[in-house]
């Protein structure tokens, strides 16, 4: 398992100081994000072209991860493009110039995104280093529960991309659909999806990675981060939150 891990791991540097190096002639940097899902696809098949020989699980590992990656890099390199620089990564890098930023960016962004995807895809490398073998009923159960992951994902961001389209939303808080069961359709599904990724292999050695996905999400970069911001930008996110669930799905208090 350690070559494909080296073999992914070289992959994924190269991309990761490529795009630094755009973001140097840019003077950009948000647009790391599009590649968080696109750089767990190159990680997959880095390690899979290592292989003889691919089996039922580790094609839909590689099925599933690819997925789920394209997709969702599409999405925010579209949401880069139409909305440019993002404000967390211009509070980021506030005070830093020159070279200082550069290499700040390098270590804090590029560099650290590229250590959690490493981390986080380990079920995807221990999936495709272990034996050629069928699919058991665990795999079924990943399958299943990466599929409502990616409806919650997928539905979400469609949900929220429409309802920013509406230029009578401008202020406002997306409270419907999805967004009525849960504050974060989007980071739930993440969340399924990854667990649903590590039912396909059920190695309990790499279990830590769908946790390491979980607080991330739910304690660190996802809802704290965003939802920080947005208290202080919509007036009645207060309330939004009052009656939705942060996470899991649930009915609003009050329906």
């Amino acid at each position: 398992m350690i070559d494909l891990y080296i073999a992914s791991a070289s992959a994924l540097g190269i991309a990761l100081f490529a795009l630094w190096i755009i973001s140097i002639l840019v003077n950009r940097v948000s647009f790391i994000d599009s590649f968080w899902g696109i750089g767990f696809v190159v990680v997959g098949w880095a390690a899979a072209v290592q292989l003889v020989e691919i089996g039922p699980m580790q094609t839909v590992t590689l099925l599933l991860v690819s997925l789920w990656g394209l997709r969702l890099g599409g999405y925010l390199l579209r949401r880069f493009l139409a909305e440019g620089e993002d404000r967390r990564y211009i509070r980021m890098t506030k005070g830093k110039e020159g070279l200082a930023r550069h290499m700040f960016t390098l270590w804090f962004v590029f560099g650290l995104q590229g250590v959690l995807m490493l981390i986080i895809s380990a079920p995807v490398i221990a999936a495709l280093a272990a034996p050629v073998q069928g699919l058991d009923i665990f795999a079924y159960l990943g399958i299943a529960l990466w599929g409502v992951g990616a409806f919650f994902e997928w539905v979400g961001d469609w949900q929220l991309a429409r309802f920013k389209a509406n230029p009578a939303n401008e202020g406002k808080v997306l409270d419907t659909g999805l967004w009525a069961w849960t504050r974060h359709p989007n980071y739930f599904g993440d969340t399924c999806v990854w667990w649903g990724i590590w039912l396909v292999g059920h190695d309990l050695t790499v279990i830590f990675a769908p946790i390491a996905m979980t607080v991330i999400l739910m304690k660190w970069s996802g809802v704290p981060l965003l939802e920080a911001g947005l208290k202080k930008r919509r007036p009645g996110y207060q309330a939004y939150i009052d009656r939705t669930s942060s996470f899991f799905p649930k009915p609003p208090k009050g329906a």
